[in-house]
């Protein structure tokens, strides 16, 4: 039986699922969601779907759910018929979640507190073949601060997803070549607790309430508004990645709110530890965990994917703490029912699926072993790509591994692709500019004596703390932030760049920024750094450019496909991967240019040292775009993009002057 809601002529059926509740009504509210105008016992069939059909209402009817049983947390049981519950199914609600303590307080009667989900028909679309190829370059936004500030965006559209398909949006993505925005959350989610009192916020919306449920802040128009902006994105050559969040739920610990699987049945929808099923399991840091090996979440995980593609026509998705997916009483697995179910499934088999591989929870980090075609976040790429611009020891082969691919992780299955997403900063961390202007976190804003966020980040202060108006200072950290990102650009398999990194985006130094729905994280599109976004546009043009970059394949002809030189020229030998104070390495690279479609070899030179450093490379090269001879010196912090010189062929090697 279907879940859900469905709209009939002279009315509509409801139906949702619970295992454990005695019984469970539907709830019916006036237009304005303040009155509950009828309720309606639900019939529960043998497969533990309780259903009712009800006439004479249409489309935008507000409703909820009440469910009966017993109350005992300390049995995993938390039936309150007080508290109005979220359809699990719901794909719109008419006002979004504020968080109130009597939400947890048994007995307390919640319908005032709560949003209603809203009735609602969708109109299919036919969904197009996925724009988003791996090798592309995926832009990481948040909506709402992504255009609060756009100054081109009409007021009452900034911070929607409609303001997405703005043009003066759609120029600046097409611009630095984004293949495909990927939007952090924009289901429904609640502030975890601790927020309102110290008058903040959560902007990242990593604490869902309902899967499906809209959170009408970002998107007001509900459905149809995001189908509409994937259609317009689509048509610039921009694909859609959901970023969804399956692993917990707002509803947090035993004295967090109930709010819509809790209510319905906590001992099934969550993880409990064993033998003990009131101790919510905390593989996700947030209080509790879904429980995604179990049938009617599986179910639930599977059917709201498909509403994305089948109603938005959504490109594809990233999933927070993927891990658990996988996650069964014996721990993760490649083959659990639910990432296959994702895999087999017929409207999904074709969608973009990219895992963040890592939780807290036993065996929590699963990098390369997600099922093909999960892509996977590469934290390995981002750390020692890091750890090489910082200085570190020991870290060119690091970086040669990282940017040929990471072979030495996802080779390990027998596989001769990467399924990498490469990346340097995220949403989670320092901006690339904070991360080269602090040694530490600075999130004293977020209320909790800056304990919260990574203390690790392989940053560097390129500087003296706090002089941030020294012009040679910043120059520096520009500097690095260019060759931070042209690494990126360089390096083979997707990529990724969250928003703002390419205009020298600031947040102060907070690296947890989740609870900062403010100047913080909000996109300064009046202080964009240009030239910063004129050298991303330009690394984008060279990464379309030549196919090397965005093919997945591993390299496997070293004296053909791919070598290596130190400054010299001379190959670079097996002991010289591990020079501890290495700072310089040049890599040729045989590929098509799409540009005169033919075959030639590029050069891409890396420097990470403070000085100019005079590279001798066998053949003549040439300077992208600008086409002038390369004259073999590399720049202080750089990365220099060259081409074989068509004219010269096999020439001389430049000679050390």
């Amino acid at each position: 039986m279907k879940l859900g809601t469905t709209l009939a002529p002279h009315g509509a059926e409801f139906a949702v699922w619970s295992a454990n509740a005695a019984k469970i009504e539907l709830c019916i509210f006036n237009p304005e969601g303040t009155v509950e105008t009828a309720r309606h016992v639900m019939v529960r069939g043998a497969d533990e779907i309780h259903s009712v059909s009800v006439p004479h209402i249409d489309e935008g009817t507000r409703y909820g759910y009440r469910a009966h049983g017993t109350y005992d947390p300390d049995r995993g049981l938390w039936f309150d018929p007080s508290k109005l519950l979220l359809d699990p199914y719901a794909t719109e609600i008419d006002r979004p979640f504020v968080y109130d303590r009597r939400l947890a307080d048994f007995g307390t009667d919640t319908a005032h507190l709560m949003p209603k989900a809203l009735l609602r028909r969708h109109d299919p679309v036919t969904p197009s073949k996925p724009l988003f190829r791996a090798g592309g370059l995926i832009y990481e936004l948040a909506v709402r601060p992504f255009t609060i500030l756009h100054p081109d965006v009409p007021e009452h559209q900034r911070g929607t997803v409609a303001a997405l398909a703005h043009p003066s949006v759609l120029t600046h993505l097409k611009r630095i070549g984004v293949d495909a925005v990927e939007l952090m959350p924009i289901a429904a989610w609640i502030d975890e607790r601790h927020l309102p009192p110290l008058g903040l916020t959560n902007g990242w919306g990593y604490n869902p309430v309902g899967f499906m449920a809209l959170d009408p802040r970002l998107c007001p128009g509900g459905v149809a508004e995001l189908r509409d902006t994937v259609v317009t994105l689509h048509e610039a050559g921009i694909g859609v990645i959901l970023d969804l969040v399956f692993n917990h739920t707002g509803e947090s610990d035993r004295a967090g709110p109930t709010l819509s699987l809790r209510g319905l049945d906590n001992l099934a929808c969550f993880r409990h530890a064993q033998g003990h099923p009131g101790t919510l399991v905390n593989d996700t840091g947030t209080g509790n965990t879904v429980a995604c090996d179990h049938p009617f979440i599986r179910r639930l995980i599977i059917d709201s994917l498909r509403h994305f593609v089948l109603n938005a026509g959504i490109d594809g998705f990233r999933f927070d703490l993927a891990p658990i997916l996988g996650r069964g009483p014996h721990g993760f697995s490649a083959q659990s029912e639910t990432l296959q179910a994702m895999i087999r499934d017929p409207v999904l088999s074709d969608r973009i699926l990219i895992a963040e591989p890592w939780d807290i929870g036993p065996g929590g980090y699963q990098l390369g072993n997600f099922p093909p075609p999960f892509m996977e976040w590469n934290d390995r790429a981002r750390d020692d790509i890091r750890r090489f611009w910082r200085g570190d020891h020991w870290t060119l082969g690091e970086l040669a591994t990282r940017l040929t691919g990471s072979q030495d992780i996802f080779a390990r299955h027998g596989h001769h692709q990467t399924r990498s997403v490469n990346f340097i900063a995220a949403h989670d961390g320092f901006t690339l500019m904070d991360m080269v202007s602090h040694e530490e976190r600075h999130n004293h804003a977020n209320g909790e004596e800056n304990r919260d966020g990574h203390h690790d980040n392989f940053s560097w202060n390129n500087g003296v703390e706090g002089r941030t108006q020294d012009l040679a200072v910043l120059e520096a950290r520009r500097r690095d932030v260019m060759a931070l990102l042209a690494t990126l650009f360089a390096s083979r398999g997707a990529i990724m760049m969250t928003m703002g990194d390419e205009a020298g985006r600031s947040q102060g130094g907070n690296n947890n920024a989740y609870c900062q729905d403010n100047e913080i994280t909000w996109l300064n599109w009046a202080g964009m750094d240009e030239g910063l976004v004129q050298h991303t546009a330009r690394l984008a043009r060279w990464r379309k450019r030549f196919s090397v970059f965005s093919e997945c394949g591993f390299f496997v002809d070293a004296g053909d496909d791919i070598d290596w030189y130190g400054p010299s020229g001379k190959p670079v030998a097996q002991e010289d991967w591990q020079q501890p104070e290495a700072a310089q390495l040049a890599v040729t690279l045989k590929t098509r240019d799409h540009q005169t479609d033919l075959v030639t070899r590029i050069a891409v030179v890396f420097n990470r040292a403070h000085r100019e450093q005079l590279f001798t490379l066998p053949s003549c090269w040439v300077t992208l775009d600008e086409g002038e001879e390369w004259d073999g010196m590399s720049p202080p912090r750089s990365v220099t993009f060259l081409v074989e010189d068509p004219q010269a062929g096999h020439a001389s090697p430049v000679q050390a002057r």
